[in-house]
């Protein structure tokens, strides 16, 4: 999908290559989750020594911090692929990379104006819940009307 390899952002480049160890631990991601990205193809082709062990480079690493931004960001896996290859293309245009972060940021306030009416809705439950030894709850009486 990327091509970091060949004109990504690299931090230094006379740094050799690390094992997949090494990688997750420096971009601050699993071993696992390495793995993973580079089976979606978010890092490109990652070079194998003659023995099969995956060789990621400076610029797989910061790909890799990239990617652990974006997700810490709550981007999409399918935006994350698009935001990782706009990264990497130099003829990219920013009202491209608006436009994703902007369908993200609308995405986000729907969930948080959702979130905050059952947060209101939650609080007025419990606030009429006398939480002693009787069995009458309205909360329980509120999950029920809705079932």
């Amino acid at each position: 999908m990327s091509t970091a390899h060949a004109h990504g952002p690299a931090a230094a480049s006379d740094a050799l290559p690390v094992n997949i160890g090494e990688a997750a631990r420096l971009s601050g991601i699993s071993a696992r989750m390495v793995r993973h990205y580079e089976g979606l193809g978010l890092l490109g082709e990652v070079h194998r020594t003659d023995s099969g062990y995956r060789q990621y480079t400076p610029a797989d690493v910061h790909t890799l911090r990239f990617i652990k931004r974006s997700r810490e960001m709550g981007f999409s896996m399918e935006q994350v692929a698009e935001l990782v290859d706009l990264w990497h293309n130099r003829r990219r245009t920013s009202a491209s990379v608006k436009r994703i972060a902007q369908n993200h940021l609308e995405e986000l306030e729907r969930r948080i104006a959702a979130m905050q009416g059952m947060q209101r809705t939650l609080a007025h439950l419990v606030h009429c819940c006398q939480g002693d030894q009787r069995p009458d709850c309205p909360i329980l009486d509120d999950l029920a009307r809705a079932a």
